[in-house]
């Protein structure tokens, strides 16, 4: 048996984040558009899911042009079966994820982020599955008590804590 590692970088356009995931079945493409556009109405998305069986299509939905078809282009060079990914504007992952995650046809997501992603492949005769991801860069220290501090006052700023 002959299997191959690869490892695919993700575009990220600017301004925007990535969910990367897995599902199942045709109509996810669907039911991830409805999950985004009914949890934050002006955020600004595309995606894209590989079929892994019958005609292997990349489906692709959402209400950015530009957005879906780089989430096309980029499910096509990954190649691996059952995949999706998502991009979106004027909302974060957080917003999103666990609607998403409540979707039947999703069975894993992988990573959501806005930092580089480079996703670890598996190859054999048969196709690609994604293996893992590297998400942004590895840490280089422990947080001190100054950024203790700033992380709290962070999430204030933006929000996200009271």
């Amino acid at each position: 048996m002959e299997l191959e590692i690869k490892m695919v970088e993700l575009e990220n356009p600017e301004d925007s984040n990535l969910i990367l995931g897995q599902s199942h079945f045709i109509k996810t493409v669907e039911d991830l558009y409805e999950a985004i556009i009914n949890t934050v109405p002006q955020a600004e998305f595309g995606l894209a899911f590989a079929e892994a069986s019958g005609d292997c299509l990349v489906r692709k939905a959402g209400n950015d042009d530009d957005l879906t078809n780089i989430a096309a282009e980029e499910v096509l060079k990954m190649a691996c079966g059952h995949s999706f990914l998502i991009y979106i504007k004027n909302a974060f992952p957080i917003n999103v994820t666990q609607r998403i995650m409540s979707v039947p046809e999703v069975v894993n997501l992988y990573c959501a982020t806005a930092n580089p992603v480079q996703v670890i492949i598996a190859e054999t005769k048969q196709g690609r599955g994604i293996l893992g991801v590297i998400d942004g860069s590895s840490p280089v220290n422990i947080e001190t008590d100054n950024d203790v501090i700033w992380r709290k006052k962070f999430l204030r700023d933006i929000g996200y804590k009271l």
